[in-house]
């Protein structure tokens, strides 16, 4: 298995932040606003995103929407599309894996 982390980077990347909006749909609704109402707020931004085809960034709508920053700090949101909180536990699993 040939592994290409750049490579995976850029693919993430041209997503344009996409992977970030369950997680943003989390902190909204931790923030006090129903889910529903999070769900059309996350929906609308990320449509935008899709349908750009990756060239607006869903961490920049976010920062722009009177809805999100109302309840999310902007330092917060970066928070969150951060991957590091995805990769935290790569060795740990590895480790697992090949035990």
């Amino acid at each position: 298995l040939l592994v290409y982390p750049e490579t995976m980077m850029d693919n993430l990347e041209k997503m344009g932040g996409l992977v970030f909006s369950q997680k943003t749909l989390l902190a909204l609704t931790q923030a006090g606003i129903a889910r529903e109402d999070a769900y059309r707020i996350v929906q609308r931004n990320a449509m935008k995103v899709w349908e750009s085809r990756g060239t607006k960034k869903l961490l920049d709508l976010l920062k722009e929407d009177a809805d999100v920053v109302a309840k999310i700090a902007v330092k917060d949101l970066e928070n969150i599309f951060k991957y590091e909180d995805y990769i935290a536990a790569v060795g740990d699993i590895i480790e697992a894996v090949v035990a």
